[in-house]
Order: C-alpha cells, then sequence, then structure tokens
C-alpha cells in the first residue's frame, strides 16, 4: 500500500490535466482533451478520464455526473481550496518521512525558483 506522501505525487501528465482543467474551471474528459491537444499534448480520451479519476480519487477536483448523448459522464471541475490542502498535504508528508533533511532539501529546491515561479507557488499556498 502507498503513503501518503507516494499518493500526493502528482505526475507529468496528471499536472498537465490539472493546469488544463484550472484554466476550463470544468470540464467532462473529452474537453480536457481537447485543450490539452490545442496545448500540444495529444493522449488518449481513456488516458485523460483516468488521470481525472486519479485526481478525484486524490481529492484535487470535484466532479458531479451529466446525462449525455449515449447515457451519463463524469464533469470535473478545479477547486481551488482543494489544491491548497493538497500541496499543504504534500509538504507534511515530506516533513513526515524525510524529517529534517527534507526540510532542509525542499528550502534550497525552492531557493532555485525563479522569481515570478515563487510568487505563484506562494499565491497557491495562501502565502501571499
Amino acid at each position: 500500500m502507498q503513503n501518503s506522501l507516494e499518493r500526493s505525487v502528482l505526475g507529468a501528465l496528471e499536472t498537465k490535466v490539472l493546469g488544463s482543467l484550472r484554466d476550463l474551471e470544468e470540464a467532462p474528459a473529452a474537453r480536457v482533451r481537447a485543450d490539452l491537444a490545442k496545448r500540444g499534448t495529444r493522449v488518449a480520451y481513456t488516458t485523460v478520464a483516468t488521470i481525472l479519476g486519479r485526481l478525484w480519487s486524490k481529492g484535487l477536483v470535484r466532479r458531479r455526473r451529466e446525462t449525455c448523448r449515449g447515457g451519463e459522464r463524469y464533469v470535473y471541475r478545479y477547486a481551488p481550496g482543494l489544491e491548497h490542502r493538497y500541496l499543504s498535504d504534500l509538504v507534511k508528508g515530506v516533513v513526515r518521512m524525510f524529517g529534517p533533511t527534507g526540510v532542509m532539501h525542499l528550502n534550497q529546491e525552492l531557493s532555485k525558483l525563479h522569481p515570478e515561479e515563487e510568487r505563484e507557488l506562494r499565491r497557491r499556498l495562501g502565502l501571499d
């Protein structure tokens, strides 16, 4: 069984899907897939649907069922408050798993960020 830190880490494609949904605010998998294609990331519909399901399982997005042609589908919604909780849980996981050494390494990595990236991270964490 995975620990909370392993469940918290996002893969590269998960990050792209979450970013797309953040910009769209709310969308079914097909629309997220189309948005990713516009951004240069071409993936199968089933891959996007699976990733959205994983993001929902991790508590990063909300979803609702909607009737559509041919049955039902999920419509996913980006929720900024969930991202803050997720990031907070991730940092707590680093502290629990790696202790002071992990915190020092995290600080070193954060110091390498471009000032705009640091501002965006602070904004998303609710620190500014």
